[in-house]
């Protein structure tokens, strides 16, 4: 079949890769347009812009979604991996199977821009992957192919989002397949819940919440938007942490013991394992506590 990938983030590579050898031709892929990026702002494209680059295929950065027409319409079908644009009904059914998107959620669970920060920020056990036609909803269409997998409680979101990322290829190929066999697809079916992109406002952590809470937030804000607290008026992100019995006092009140770093919550306490001071690259915890020559009684929040 002759394929479009609308696509932008890393996430999409490992599909791209698949569909690059597995016998499809990959015509085109569309990708948001260049933005500007680092400390000088400076204009750069998607990563996903930089693999077609790399394997010579065409790339469009359309600015908004009518650009597309009368440069998809030859195709058999645009498959989307968190391409991050809402496409009208005018454009997709444009190719001659319409779209497909690779969702990284179990659907209807989890529709939106963020599925996997929303599982692990719930603190679910199991989540997926699934193919289905895009329809005018919002993740409402019918499904192709679905897969499982375990949520490891380690896993942060970059974590569990590769992992997703790797069951990519094998369940677009199932549904490529049942597309050339003229299998139909289903329609969703049991409870829906929605994932809607995470603000750096709700990214605060709130030290008052559950120590079990506030390790599940951390887990799904780590690295976007960050997890993140105040310290003596300073933004400080903390990026891994790991349940403990210490008994440190108030939420949000941190105590150096040995070689560790514990924070109070409303319920427990944790342990600090990786944290980015304000101004600083990541590091250990115990080696951010040792450079700060902290004093006592400091309190995040």
């Amino acid at each position: 079949m002759r394929i479009g990938v609308a696509a932008t983030p890393d996430v999409a590579i490992p599909t791209l890769n698949w569909l690059l050898h597995s016998g499809h031709e990959v015509s085109v892929i569309i990708t948001q347009p260049d933005r500007p990026a680092g400390r000088g702002r400076l204009l750069q494209q998607s990563v996903v812009a930089d693999w077609a680059q790399d394997h010579q295929i065409s790339v469009l950065k359309p600015e908004i979604p009518h650009e597309l027409l009368g440069k998809i319409e030859h195709l058999d079908l645009v498959l989307t991996i968190g391409y991050g644009v809402l496409l009208p009904e005018s454009i997709l059914s444009l190719p001659k199977n319409g779209f497909l998107n690779l969702h990284f959620s179990l659907l209807p669970s989890y529709r939106g821009a963020a599925p996997a920060q929303r599982a692990l920020h719930s603190g679910e056990e199991v989540t997926g992957v699934t193919v289905f036609q895009l329809d005018k909803g919002m993740d409402t269409g019918p499904i192709f192919a679905q897969e499982s997998i375990a949520i490891d409680p380690s896993w942060r979101s970059f974590e569990l989002l590769g992992q997703l990322a790797a069951l990519g290829p094998e369940v677009v190929k199932r549904s490529l397949e049942m597309i050339e066999n003229g299998e139909n697809s289903h329609a969703q079916e049991g409870v829906s819940s929605s994932a809607p992109k995470i603000t750096k406002a709700e990214a605060k952590i709130d030290f008052k919440h559950h120590s079990t809470q506030i390790s599940n937030a951390i887990r799904a804000f780590t690295y976007e938007p960050g997890a993140w607290t105040l310290l003596k008026g300073e933004p400080f992100k903390i990026c891994s942490v790991k349940a403990s019995d210490a008994v440190v006092g108030s939420p949000g009140a941190l105590l150096v013991l040995d070689k560790s770093v514990f924070v109070g919550t409303g319920s427990g306490a944790l342990e600090l394992l990786r944290v980015i001071p304000s101004g600083k690259k990541e590091m250990d915890a115990i080696d951010w506590a040792r450079g700060a020559r902290l004093t006592g009684g400091e309190i995040f929040g």
